[in-house]
């Protein structure tokens, strides 16, 4: 049995008349009639009384109409359910963040899914990269927002690019450095403590590349934390100095370090492979496009 059936089956209970359950449904009569005796024939019982022009429901037809009407019930709330949730009015998004797009994209997600997506439950998640990773792939997460290069390729996993922003060395107002005259030398910014998130390989990497073996973070970052909010209190409050992507932290000051730092962070979706996309992830995907910017 079909679903058109069982609403053929509905439809010919309620009006009584083959001809007018026809008009009503958009059928020729005698198509309605083979879909009936079909639906008969699989249930081993008839399921009208013809009396003349008149179709009368038998007391096995009263029962399976009961049931048949539960079954598209059901049938249409699903289908209302997938519309809705591909509207993003309904279900659910569990995401992992990293630091850096943690900063910027946690409160404005769960803002925009507060005034826009009442009905959707949000899980955000704040962890080391590894953490994540491992959470995603045990199916505990949706989706991961993050350093894209701070991943380990994967045939598992699915990257996609959102943006780059660019890394700057930062202060408070009034920081001893941010008085200096000219272009800063990283030796003298390293005369103050640094304050950095955990950085992949090919950041550090970059970083030596401009400053020399004295920029690796694993000697010249004093203070380290997978919370750029904190590490942002810290500089304001204080002499040390944050290393992080500019947006970040708007109201500190921007070092002139040269030579300038080429080093951008690159924010990346991550997903398992193959696996269907919820429709909430277009919703994240379009909002982490539009706040992750320089």
């Amino acid at each position: 049995m079909t679903l058109v059936q069982l609403r053929h089956l509905i439809a010919l209970a309620e009006s009584g008349s083959f001809s007018r359950s026809a008009e009503g449904l958009f059928l020729t009569q005698p198509a309605l009639s083979r879909s009936i005796r079909a639906l008969e024939e699989e249930m081993g019982q008839p399921l009208f009384d013809r009396i003349g022009r008149r179709t009368e429901i038998t007391p096995f037809g009263r029962e399976v109409l009961q049931r048949a009407r539960q079954i598209v019930f059901e049938a249409d709330e699903l289908a209302a359910s997938g519309q809705r949730m591909r509207e993003g009015h309904a279900g659910s998004l569990r995401v992992g963040m990293g630091s850096g797009p943690g900063a910027m994209l946690m409160t404005p997600l769960l803002a925009e899914m507060a005034k826009k997506h009442p009905a959707m439950q949000v899980t955000v998640s704040r962890a080391g990269t590894e953490h994540l990773v491992q959470a995603l792939r045990e199916r505990q997460l949706d989706a991961l927002v993050i350093d894209a290069r701070s991943v380990s390729p994967a045939s598992d996993l699915r990257v996609e690019t959102l943006s780059e922003m660019r890394g700057v060395f930062m202060c408070r107002k009034g920081h001893p450095l941010s008085r200096h005259a000219g272009p800063l030398r990283f030796a003298a910014v390293r005369q103050f403590p640094i304050a950095s998130t955990p950085l992949s390989d090919e950041v550090a990497r970059g970083l030596v590349e401009r400053y020399g073996p004295d920029a690796h973070p694993a000697g010249c970052v004093t203070l380290r934390c997978e919370e750029i909010a904190s590490l942002v209190d810290v500089v304001r409050s204080s002499d040390a100095v944050l290393l992080a992507i500019r947006a970040a932290a708007p109201d500190l000051v921007e070092l002139p370090v040269r030579p300038v730092m080429t080093v951008k962070a690159r924010f990346g979706l991550v997903t398992l492979a193959g696996r269907v996309e919820p429709p909430s992830l277009a919703i994240l995907r379009a909002l982490a496009q539009e706040v992750l910017r320089d």
